[in-house]
């Protein structure tokens, strides 16, 4: 928050970063444990300049404090949370319990713990960990006014057809030939913006988000490989970021807003020959998979009147 201190303008906030909690509720409805691990950041923006130019320290709510409230409010939740109404709840505790703070900003990211299957059967306490991260932000202001992101990072997808890359600018530094049949591989990480503007106005269901993150996925997933056995070609990566961000916007109307960015993470053929002979000939079975130099896309679709 900006302010004029000392003939200067100044902008301050503080904050906790990486406050790791692990919460499990073992007696739900259904018999099953649920557990959830988070890694919080907090925040606040509030009026403590007193503390930057008088030396006095009370208006500052101790990022100690911050720390102790995460395990607390998550003790206080009495059935299983998303992440993101987890991060609303925190906001809305330092927004209203602090005469200073104006604005709490929330970020978590949730551990991907799995349930397993055993014998065909999901295990009522048994966890795997996954791959792919669950992620949100969110901002609350004292108004009760909000904006609430939600996203996934590490998602890896691969496709061993149904790729190309043709007609792209050729001059004196291009060697890149042209082709329709290449491997497709990407590390996705999504944000999307829900269209919610107040506290009061977010679904009351405690795991609403939760599901809603596994609905987005889904999305992201199919569109990314197409019908299971036909599948859907890709002219680029541009063009299937497009066609991802153009998908889940169609699908969910309250997300606003849709950024992706989609490394392209390559495999290059494998052909190797000496003077007299071809000792591997590329025949699009053998490749080098690498991860750097990678290409990097990345692009925001919203609607017209979001403002991500």
């Amino acid at each position: 928050m900006a302010n004029q201190l000392d003939g200067f303008k100044f902008e301050q906030r503080h904050g906790k970063d990486r406050v790791r909690v692990t919460r499990v509720w073992r007696s739900y409805a259904d018999g099953n444990h649920y557990m959830v691990e988070w890694n919080v950041s907090i925040s606040l923006l509030s009026d403590c300049l007193n503390a930057y130019d008088r030396d006095d320290n009370s208006d500052i709510v101790a990022t100690d404090t911050m720390k102790n409230t995460v395990y607390v409010k998550a003790k206080e939740c009495s059935e299983p949370h998303s992440a993101e109404n987890f991060a609303i709840l925190l906001a809305k505790h330092f927004t209203s319990f602090y005469k200073q703070v104006t604005t709490a900003i929330i970020k978590i990211v949730e551990k991907p713990w799995e349930r397993v299957s055993i014998d065909g059967q999901l295990h009522t306490h048994g966890f795997k960990l996954g791959s792919e991260k669950h992620t949100t932000e969110v901002i609350v202001e004292k108004s009760g006014s909000l904006q609430l992101t939600s996203g996934i990072k590490g998602l890896s997808v691969l496709k061993t057809t149904k790729s190309g890359f043709e007609g792209f600018i050729r001059d004196k530094y291009t060697v890149l030939p042209e082709t329709r049949e290449r491997m497709l591989a990407t590390e996705v990480t999504a944000s999307w913006r829900y269209s919610y503007k107040s506290v009061s106005s977010v679904p009351q269901n405690p795991l609403y988000f939760a599901e809603k993150y596994l609905d987005v996925k889904k999305v992201l997933t199919s569109t990314f490989f197409g019908h299971p056995k036909e599948g859907v070609y890709s002219a680029s990566v541009q063009s299937t970021l497009f066609h991802i961000a153009k998908a889940v916007l169609n699908r969910f109307p309250e997300i606003s807003s849709v950024e992706l960015k989609m490394p392209n993470i390559h495999f290059l053929p494998v052909n190797i020959s000496n003077k007299n002979d071809t000792i591997v000939k590329f025949n699009d079975d053998v490749y080098l998979p690498t991860d750097e130099p990678h290409g990097s896309i990345e692009a925001t679709l919203s609607r017209f009147w979001s403002k991500m």
